[in-house]
């Protein structure tokens, strides 16, 4: 076993997460001349992507390059990064204490959380081989890929029918399958009947791929081909050590149900304890890469600004 170190490496901050959100804020204060290291586990939430969309200037580019430069760009400011799992974190007095799965403990004046997220999908065969790919929720991430192309929409909740508009704009082949019973209610079918949209009945029993492209889905009444699948997932925060620190966390509801699990913050990054903040998809569990970089900016430079109004008047008090 690994053995904690005698005494935690001391930083201004520490940044727990390191996608987009979490590089944009350890950057930020890099460039401030603040001590900062990022703890990753090199696991992103859009690792399945062949690419980010909606980020100008880098659209397309693989995920994993996109942190490799932005990894590079931190170090270039003298931020580093670590790989790491935190799984555990105290207070002690005005610093944070935190933990990683190898026994090494950081302590830092502000923690940064930016753990993302996780995508929680229905429980079908394949659906999570093809995620990120054949299997698509954002029209906006991944609907150009799939333009006039074969899209069987699974019917999960309430979000169905908001997708339906979405993803219809985009191709004129558009089929809905009701995979939950009550995903689809009466006004829903009839408005989809109107629209021109098919509405065929589940459930999905399998997602089928060859060569590891999807070719369709596999139901009770036979195999519907498809190009692509889309279906909402359940958005879940990844809080990690703000548990032990007592921040809350919070539901998404739509029509009822529930379709997302976020941080509590304000909409600084905020948390309920102070000095603790968060930024990303752990607070925001629908934005894309580029609001996470940008709720990474904005937390970094807040941050900062903190920390010189701490130094301040720990200057004056003493003068």
């Amino acid at each position: 076993m690994t053995q904690p170190t005698t005494s935690p490496t001391t930083l201004d901050v520490l940044v727990v997460g390191g996608g987009a959100a979490g590089l944009s804020a350890a950057t930020v204060l890099a460039r401030s001349l603040r001590s900062v290291l990022v703890l990753d586990t090199g696991a992103p939430r859009n690792a399945p992507a062949a690419g980010v969309h909606g980020l100008i200037g880098h659209d397309g580019l693989p995920p994993g390059e996109l942190l490799a430069r932005g990894r590079a760009e931190l170090a270039s400011y003298g931020g580093r990064v670590v790989s790491a799992e935190a799984v555990g974190s105290s207070r002690d007095g005005d610093r944070f204490e935190v933990r990683s799965a190898d026994g090494r403990t950081w302590s830092a004046r502000h923690l940064v959380v930016a753990t993302g997220a996780r995508d929680v999908l229905p429980e079908v065969p394949g659906l999570r081989e093809h995620w990120g790919r054949g299997v698509v929720h954002c029209p906006y991430c991944h609907g150009w890929e799939v333009r006039g192309s074969r899209v069987l929409l699974l019917a999960t909740g309430p979000a169905a029918l908001h997708q339906a508009g979405l993803f219809g704009q985009l191709t004129d082949r558009l089929s809905v399958l009701a995979h939950e019973p009550d995903a689809l209610d009466t006004a829903a079918r009839e408005r989809l009947s109107v629209l021109g949209v098919p509405v065929l009945e589940g459930p999905a029993l399998e997602v089928l791929g060859d060569g590891g492209v999807l070719t369709g889905v596999r139901t009770a009444r036979g195999v519907v081909p498809a190009d692509a699948v889309a279906v909402a997932s359940v958005v879940e925060a990844r809080p990690g050590v703000l548990a032990d620190l007592g921040v809350r966390t919070a539901e998404l509801e739509m029509a009822g149900s529930v379709v997302a699990r976020h941080v509590e913050a304000d909409a600084m990054g905020r948390t309920s304890v102070p000095r603790v903040w968060v930024a990303g998809n752990v607070a925001d569990p629908m934005a894309q890469v580029v609001m996470a970089a940008a709720a990474g900016v904005r937390v970094g430079a807040l941050v900062n600004a903190e920390l010189v109004a701490e130094d301040q008047e720990r200057r004056v008090a003493g003068s």
